[in-house]
């Protein structure tokens, strides 16, 4: 088996805004195997200034795979416990060898074109005017669910967006979701969450900065809204530490991106805590090209969550590769009558 790593870089179409600043474009790794003339393609998501693996030594850890890569997927994703998106580039790499088809990685009525995936319709952050064209587009494409990134307006302009969704749309409606990346200050966060609890919103992700379990147990206590965790996950390797923060902090929910906890296995343990606790979840991508973004799918689509997902972020990108998956009426389709057009 020979096995190459190759950087990739994905340019977003318009310049697109979060609490941590405005992205244009995205930095992504493939983990490319040959053998036995079969070829598999993982991803390695990497998001720089989030991923726990953001470090100097991620593309010699990269390196260090390709040189082992004869130990196999269980031994790689055991080594790499502090590179969660390398091993979730091994985890796909390896599936994507061994599968008939190199993109189909877990055969289902999802990838038969039988069944869809609900998602959510993702509004970006941006000026006032910017973020209603996104939403009034989102409800006119057939979203059920919307999710607004807010945190980088003034507060009152954002309850006014808000404010301007329940106006015309109610709760039976339109599910609404917001999610603050840790915007706002301990201080103002309960206050901030009581003043956005009148517009009956479905929940809200990482009110605060990630790594104050102390503050973060006292707002999913009291919350009037369901708290998600996000950005607490990342970095919390192992299953000890994992029940313990579910323990201490007790959300109403958490989300499950694949690129930032270990892939399908990391995925899979955050999913059993969660339900051994009552926990609500769902799954994400994590801006990953069509190549992650179709494993995430096809994984997600397999845990049989009625919820809406977090998915569907393909369509960012100027240079993405073209794929099966399509998205109409607020659902993920995996069409089967389109090609992939993969090459790096």
């Amino acid at each position: 088996m020979k096995a190459t790593y190759h950087q990739y870089l994905l340019n977003f179409k318009t310049p697109s805004g979060t609490s941590r600043g405005v992205l244009t474009t995205k930095e992504t790794w493939f983990l490319v195997l040959k053998a036995n003339g079969n070829t598999g393609v993982g991803e390695c998501g990497l998001l720089r200034g989030l991923s726990a693996d953001d470090r100097p030594d991620y593309e010699d850890k990269l390196h260090w795979v390709c040189d082992n890569i004869h130990l196999g997927k269980d031994a790689l994703w055991e080594a790499l416990t502090e590179f969660p998106s390398i091993q979730f580039g091994v985890e796909m790499a390896f599936l994507s060898l061994e599968s008939a088809s190199p993109f189909e990685l877990f055969p289902s009525a999802f990838t038969q074109n039988h069944k869809s995936i609900p998602i959510n319709g993702l509004v970006w952050m941006g000026d006032e005017a910017y973020m209603k064209e996104q939403i009034e587009a989102k409800i006119a494409a057939g979203f059920k669910c919307i999710k607004l990134k807010i945190g980088a307006l003034d507060f009152d302009k954002e309850l006014g967006l808000l404010q301007f969704i329940r106006q015309n749309f109610k709760e039976e409606a339109i599910e609404l979701r917001v999610d603050a990346n840790g915007a706002f200050s301990s201080n103002e966060a309960l206050s901030k969450l009581n003043q956005l609890a009148g517009f009956k919103l479905h929940s809200i992700e990482q009110p605060i900065q990630k790594n104050n379990t102390d503050m973060m147990s006292v707002l999913c206590k009291s919350t009037p809204i369901p708290i998600a965790l996000d950005e607490e996950l990342i970095g919390v390797y192992t299953s000890i530490d994992k029940e313990a923060l579910l323990q201490k902090v007790k959300p109403q929910y958490i989300i499950l991106k694949p690129s930032f906890i270990g892939g399908f296995k990391g995925t899979s343990e955050w999913i059993a805590l969660a339900n051994k606790y009552n926990i609500g979840w769902w799954i994400t991508s994590a801006l990953e090209s069509n190549i992650g973004l179709n494993a995430i799918a096809q994984f997600t689509y397999m845990q049989n969550n009625p919820m809406p997902q977090g998915l569907g972020t393909g369509a960012l990108y100027t240079n993405n590769f073209d794929c099966p998956l399509t998205v109409a009426k607020g659902q993920l389709w995996y069409d089967s009558a389109l090609n992939w057009n993969f090459t790096i």
